[in-house]
């Protein structure tokens, strides 16, 4: 990548990074290379682990042009040394788990995350003895009490998804680093423009860049952003050996969505707060999370350590019963919103969740942490994606049902 861009502004880095004009035919835009292999002018070992860092494209697994172009995006939006992309968020995630962590090692992991992440933790990695922990990660001495002589890794997620709960990154960078422990974060929610998770002391930034990286729903991937030499042994592990690589057209579809994602997440947010203060007025509506609102509980730490709040709003309704009844309706009367799952996309997307049906699939919490996630969801939420139409038009659709 072109060093000089990196100092340049967000929207110059987003259209610029990892693309320039076609040397064969100057065209401006950058070429979809679907190519498996590559003709090479020099002798090269058969395995990937012969190649160099500077060496020519050989075979598509490897490494590819279009991948490379996302992936020197990503790595410049979050200041690290290198980035990789891989076939869906869920494999950026069992990435960084099936590199780091062996049988004997023990990983501590928000007790409240993406659900394919948490039955991963939950049923998975113990499978292959690796020993797992569950921690509200908002609560910082559950956290540091969680600690074992053989904690290797610290992986969070903020906003967690699907609550709107918070990490303060820096403080749980600390509790990682004194135990010698490396630190991830699924960033997904808050996009590499919500916050500096590097400087945060995040070793490895993840993103399912199926959401607001891609922007537009019609292309599934995810990253890992860090450290040269953590990013190489993924690459290694995950690329090389796992197999999980990211579809050329899919990168290619993915970057060109990424050009414009300093303007979208700034509608995101604007959008978004709109929304949620109107929310915040209708007398269906119980609660209403959303880092950019006064009323959040964490609203401090949002305002310290979050740049831009994002398009994810979560909200009450009441009980499970009202909820679903109420989920019915917007399948029937919405007609701009999507009842749909995902998020991060340039249409608006909604969807309930009930809190004991992800009980007994996903988290499985009791206690303290039952208590916990029920503060912020309640009987079950409402997760509302904000995406890029006219707020107005949002709130109109919305009135119909609320």
């Amino acid at each position: 990548m072109n060093n000089e861009l990196r100092n340049k502004g967000l929207a110059t880095r987003a259209i610029h990074v990892g693309e320039e004009p076609d040397s064969s035919n100057g065209a401006s835009a950058p070429a979809l290379h679907m190519s498996s292999t590559f003709v090479t002018g020099q002798v090269a070992g058969f395995s990937a682990h012969d190649l160099e860092v500077e060496a020519p494209y050989l075979y598509g697994r490897w490494a590819n042009p279009n991948v490379r172009t996302l992936e020197a995006k990503i790595s410049a939006f979050e200041s690290t040394e290198d980035c990789i992309c891989l076939a869906s968020g869920m494999a950026a995630a069992t990435a960084i788990f099936l590199t780091f962590l062996s049988a004997g090692d023990h990983v501590i992991v928000s007790d409240v995350s993406y659900a394919g992440v948490a039955e991963l933790a939950r049923d998975t990695l113990p499978r292959l003895g690796i020993e797992v922990s569950t921690v509200n990660m908002s609560d910082l001495a559950a956290v540091s009490a969680a600690i074992r002589s053989n904690t290797r890794l610290i992986h969070t997620e903020t906003p967690v998804n699907p609550i709107g709960r918070l990490t303060d990154l820096a403080a749980v960078s600390s509790i990682a680093q004194d135990a010698g422990a490396l630190l991830s974060c699924d960033a997904t929610f808050a996009s590499p423009l919500g916050q500096p998770s590097k400087d945060l002391g995040v070793d490895l930034i993840m993103h399912s860049v199926t959401k607001f990286i891609g922007g537009h729903g019609d292309a599934i991937g995810g990253a890992v952003a860090g450290r040269k030499e953590l990013i190489e042994k993924i690459r290694n592990e995950s690329a090389i050996h796992h197999g999980s690589i990211m579809s050329p057209f899919n990168a290619w579809m993915i970057a060109r969505g990424m050009a414009t994602l300093p303007l979208r997440m700034q509608a995101h947010q604007a959008g978004a707060m709109e929304v949620a203060e109107w929310l915040e007025t209708r007398g269906a509506v119980t609660k209403v999370v959303y880092p950019g609102l006064k009323s959040h509980p964490q609203y401090e730490l949002a305002q310290r350590q979050m740049r831009n709040t994002s398009g994810m709003i979560t909200f009450q309704v009441g009980d499970n019963a009202t909820g679903e009844a109420l989920a019915q309706q917007m399948i029937e009367k919405l007609k701009i919103v999507h009842y749909a799952v995902s998020l991060g996309h340039h249409r608006s997307l909604i969807f309930w969740m009930g809190t004991d049906a992800l009980m007994q699939t996903s988290f499985r919490l009791e206690g303290a942490q039952l208590e916990s996630y029920r503060d912020f969801a309640g009987d079950g939420v409402f997760r509302l994606s904000v995406g890029l139409e006219d707020p107005e038009d949002l709130i109109a659709d919305l009135a119909q049902v609320l």
